[in-house]
């Protein structure tokens, strides 16, 4: 049987959207009444929804000024993509042995789909087939917690992997990235997908530097 979600759990992953695609950016005000006037609900469900944010590390609650979404420093955000790059790679090696005829079919659609948002030039669309291409990795590493772990720290840093699409060109290299991840996977090449994987997550050289460029753009408008 399918468990429904909660309206607190619909808020949360309604808030955790706007904070996804920028709509809230760090530091934005999650004001209660706002949120119920919008929502059309009690405060009780929206009260609920931001403690779960704050759980999940995406929301802070503030002396004086509630709950407001997580500012995170750059060295911090940089040491967490470090972390995902591991998970990312540790997948990757674990999925290349384990993941069936099935899943990996499921994955090379995934991977065409991606294809034709990239021949599109829309990052939106993407972006969320692309988080569908990593979340079929990590299902295929059939180790559960390892699961929940890389899901936990990809839905935190949601808002930067989204604004790095946005890059000129991203999209393209992402492409190709993905086709060499699937290339190993195909091959049950465990070594050579988490190098793929851990390569197309780590936030350096270039890519930091546009990582910058993007957050100082967001922090301006």
């Amino acid at each position: 049987m399918t468990n429904k979600l909660t309206r607190a759990d619909q808020l949360r992953e309604s808030i955790e959207e706007d904070i996804a695609t920028g709509v809230l950016p760090p530091g934005a005000s999650l004001d209660e009444a706002e949120l119920t006037a919008r929502f059309q609900v009690s405060r009780t469900p929206v009260r609920e929804a931001l403690l779960q944010l704050v759980a999940a590390g995406m929301v802070e609650m503030r002396p004086r000024h509630g709950a407001v979404v997580a500012k995170i420093s750059l060295h911090r955000l940089i040491e967490m993509f470090e972390v995902m790059a591991e998970l990312e790679a540790m997948c990757g090696r674990l999925a290349a042995r384990r993941m069936s005829a099935g899943q990996l079919e499921t994955l090379r659609a995934a991977h065409l789909a991606c294809q034709e948002a990239r021949d599109s030039a829309d990052p939106d669309d993407y972006y969320h087939l692309n988080e569908r291409f990593h979340c079929l990795i990590y299902e295929g590493s059939h180790n559960s917690f390892l699961h929940d772990q890389a899901k936990a720290l990809h839905k935190l840093l949601r808002p930067y992997r989204r604004l790095q699409l946005r890059v000129k060109g991203r999209m393209i290299s992402s492409f190709d990235e993905h086709q060499t991840v699937v290339d190993a996977l195909a091959k049950g090449d465990g070594e050579a997908a988490a190098v793929a994987l851990r390569g197309h997550i780590v936030v350096q050289g270039e890519r930091f530097g546009d990582l910058i460029a993007a957050l100082s753009q967001v922090s301006q408008a």
